[in-house]
């Protein structure tokens, strides 16, 4: 007799448990002999947790379209696997013994710490892999597959592969190491990718840095001007006045840049200023990154902590001066009054001694993004400078970009043509290597 109401729990649970003692999900199954293959590999979940919404849908339209398939007598596989998302997985097991109160991950060691997310990732993998079946996914749940493999040993076949890739692509080129900045983690000490970056609008500040001509040079300034802008009264000055939000930088200061066609600073270019706090001479250099209509006009240039001062740095051949050690603590680089502070507590006494010199012009308050780690949201991202693996993306993108230009593969609706040409066609070297225990 049919119950009045329907329990799934009673049924799915039986009714799944039977399809697979049948097999019936496994490739091969059902299909006639050189029958035509038909496989997705699900896109892998990271083990930090468990399932999300986004999940489900996503895995309830591939499951329609594997369930299609496999009755249309086609040889069907849907591989099931999960991502050991490196940072993120780290990040949480890092946090749990922190929770837990327990040593952290450098008093643990390597070896004793990757164990502790081995064992995290049985019960969290476990989790998924449960949560797949509860939804009534159709996988070949015998293929089941771990980014790290079983151990994460040199030996294991999914580190092979990566491994395999790594160096075939090295061969061809599309692979290559090179210092330049990266989005750094500072609490982590490693480089992450921009996905792993969130702009947090907060409240700043906008200080306003007086940088002394050097070799007695002085220019005159226009302070004052006519209705249709035109100046009308002049000051002699000494010194330029550069805008940062981020003052402590200034330590590692290469340049101050003007643009090539602004009036007012036309004739310093070529000139040079005196780095306060450091007394290093740097340039005046005249680059169209420099926009006249905003701040003062000039900006200080620091190839090594800022992604735009790096490619102004790339025009001129200016230095790249690191500061930060992995840490973002002032390193051996600076003055040695700053060596060794954190990098908030040096920018406090930056600004003490910048005002106590005399160069402090006048600060605003402004409203600022800021990079953030996006899992936590609470720690600042570094652009930093150091030695990374990258790979040639817009190489890797062309044959993506040819099969829709060519019609070969095709989106609905149309017009969402244009958002993937704008991501692919504006594609810039990725970065691969991070600096963590787990992974590849």
């Amino acid at each position: 007799m049919i119950e009045k109401t329907y329990e799934p729990a009673a049924v799915e649970s039986r009714i799944y448990q039977a399809w697979l003692d049948a097999e019936a999900f496994a490739a091969g199954a059902g299909a006639k002999p050189g029958a035509e293959p038909y496989s997705i590999v699900i896109p892998p979940p990271n083990v930090t947790g468990s399932l999300h919404i986004g999940h489900a849908l996503n895995n309830t339209i591939q499951d329609i379209l594997v369930r299609f398939e496999r009755m249309r007598g086609k040889d069907v596989l849907w591989q099931p696997g999960t991502d050991h998302a490196g940072i993120a997985t780290q990040m949480i097991v890092e946090r749990r013994l922190m929770e837990a109160q327990q040593p952290s991950r450098r008093e643990l060691g390597r070896e004793e710490f990757l164990r502790r997310v081995w064992e995290w990732k049985a019960e969290s993998g476990g989790t998924i892999m449960n949560q797949l079946k509860r939804l009534g996914a159709s996988a070949d749940f015998s293929r089941e597959k771990f980014t790290m493999g079983t151990s994460g040993a040199p030996d294991d076949q999914m580190v092979r592969a990566v491994t395999k890739v790594f160096v075939e692509l090295h061969k061809r080129g599309l692979i290559y190491r090179a210092k330049r900045l990266v989005n750094w983690h500072p609490g982590l000490e490693t480089a992450i990718s921009d996905l792993e970056v969130e702009n947090i609008e907060v409240n700043g500040k906008m200080w306003h840095l007086r940088y002394p001509l050097a070799d007695g040079v002085t220019y005159r300034f226009p302070v004052a001007f006519d209705e249709e802008g035109r100046p009308t009264e002049f000051e002699t000055r000494d010194y330029i006045v550069v805008a940062t939000t981020r003052p402590e930088t200034m330590l590692g200061d290469a340049a101050v840049a003007v643009h090539p066609e602004d009036e007012r600073y036309r004739d310093l270019i070529g000139k040079a200023v005196v780095l306060p706090l450091v007394g290093r001479r740097i340039p005046i250099v005249g680059d169209d990154y420099a926009d006249p209509k905003l701040g003062s006009g000039a900006v200080k240039i620091t190839p090594a902590h800022d992604f735009n001062d790096f490619e102004v740095g790339l025009r001129h051949d200016l230095p790249q001066i690191n500061i930060f050690t992995t840490a973002a603590r002032i390193n051996d680089a600076a003055p040695e009054a700053y060596r060794g502070l954190e990098r908030f507590e040096a920018r406090t006494r930056v600004l003490a001694d910048l005002e106590a010199l005399g160069v402090l012009d006048h600060v605003e308050d402004k409203k600022i993004m800021v990079p953030h780690d996006e899992k936590s949201k609470l720690v600042v991202i570094e652009p930093y400078l150091t030695d990374q693996w990258f790979v040639k993306a817009d190489v890797l993108a062309e044959p993506a970009l040819r099969a829709v230009r060519e019609g070969r593969t095709k989106f609905v609706p149309q017009s969402w043509e244009n958002t993937y040409f704008a991501w692919m066609e504006n594609i810039k070297p990725w970065c691969i290597s991070r600096q963590l225990w787990w992974g590849h």
